[in-house]
């Protein structure tokens, strides 16, 4: 067991101290979390990777009682908390500013990381990947450990506990619902 697999058992433990030893060893993976979602944001927020990294801790204090198995389970987890963050900034500026271009959305891993999103964009998003988990929820992990997580196929079958080829079919389809339910 790893230092940051027993620092978690013991922060679902109840031992305060523990969350906060566990810092320092996954910092450098959240701060590259909230970099890639700041990427996808573009001028989106006012949140820069520092500060979106820090609201997510905060929100990841906050839940108690949360068990996470290993290191990334807790980073699919923080990239969540980090998506819902990024979401409620979006709606907040879409409150204040409507009618907003709209920007082609590429669901690729491989290429479109540098293309920011709209604040409408990021809502549709959020709203395609709630139907997509009305669907197949496990389609919605896939998407977020892959696409808003940056985890390869093999450590998403790894987490699902599927083969890499079952991951490779759940991209594929996803990125179809996901496709049709952002052209309607």
């Amino acid at each position: 067991m790893t230092e940051i697999t027993s620092l978690l058992r013991a922060a679902a433990g109840g031992e305060n101290q523990a969350f906060d030893r566990l810092a320092p060893l996954v910092y450098g993976d959240l701060r590259r979390l909230a970099r890639s979602h700041l990427r996808r944001l573009g001028n989106l927020t006012l949140l820069d990777t520092n500060g979106l990294v820090h609201e997510a801790w905060l929100k990841l204090q906050a839940h108690d009682g949360l068990d996470f198995p290993d290191r990334k389970y807790f980073l699919g987890f923080a990239s969540r908390v980090m998506r819902a963050t990024a979401i409620n900034v979006a709606r907040s500026r879409m409150a204040q500013k409507r009618g907003a271009g709209q920007v082609r959305l590429t669901l690729s891993t491989e290429a479109g990381h540098d293309i920011a999103c709209d604040a409408d964009e990021v809502l549709r998003i959020h709203e395609a990947l709630q139907e997509l988990a009305q669907v197949d929820q496990r389609l919605v992990s896939v998407v977020e450990m892959r696409y808003f997580g940056g985890l390869t196929e093999a450590e998403i079958a790894e987490a699902l506990d599927v083969t890499e080829r079952t991951v490779q079919r759940d991209w594929r389809k996803a990125r179809l619902i996901l496709l049709a339910a952002l052209k309607s």
